[in-house]
């Protein structure tokens, strides 16, 4: 298996030539408010599976534990992965990245005691291919956001 994944503005390139593991939907607050959403989908893969095909010069990193440095772009601010030197073997996806579809699924919501108040896991809210009917796309440029 071999999956590809870019950053927003598609100055770094990824490959994982290996499984995604232990795939989670993280709610706890460090991984809130490095995304800025609800919460983080991660998941591990082996260093030696893991290949920068462009863009390693674009990468900067935030230690914000020592020994726990997050990997992002330098230009868009897309996270790419997290490294941890008590876990050298492997990295922590950031799977919004991924351009390729994956065979693996997310295992759990974790951290659920952290989540945001305002986000219920509601999975009946309803589901649009495109914008919610309701907004009026007048005052947007009609693309995503």
């Amino acid at each position: 298996m071999s999956y590809k994944a870019s950053c927003l503005c598609q100055a770094v390139h990824i490959e994982i030539n290996g499984p995604i593991s232990d795939i989670i939907h993280c709610h706890c607050t460090l991984c809130r408010k490095s995304t800025g959403t609800a919460y983080a989908t991660n998941g591990f893969v082996q260093w030696s599976d893991f290949v920068i095909r462009n863009g390693k010069e674009s990468l900067s990193t935030f230690e914000f534990k020592p020994g726990r440095k997050r990997h992002f772009c330098k230009h868009c601010a897309s996270p790419i992965f997290s490294s941890n030197e008590s876990d050298p073997s492997r990295v922590r996806l950031r799977l919004g990245i991924l351009d390729s579809d994956i065979q693996e699924r997310p295992l759990s919501h974790n951290f659920v005691s952290s989540k945001a108040n305002w986000d219920d896991l509601d999975a009946s809210l309803p589901r649009y291919d495109a914008f919610e009917p309701s907004r009026d796309l007048s005052k947007t440029s009609g693309t995503q956001s």
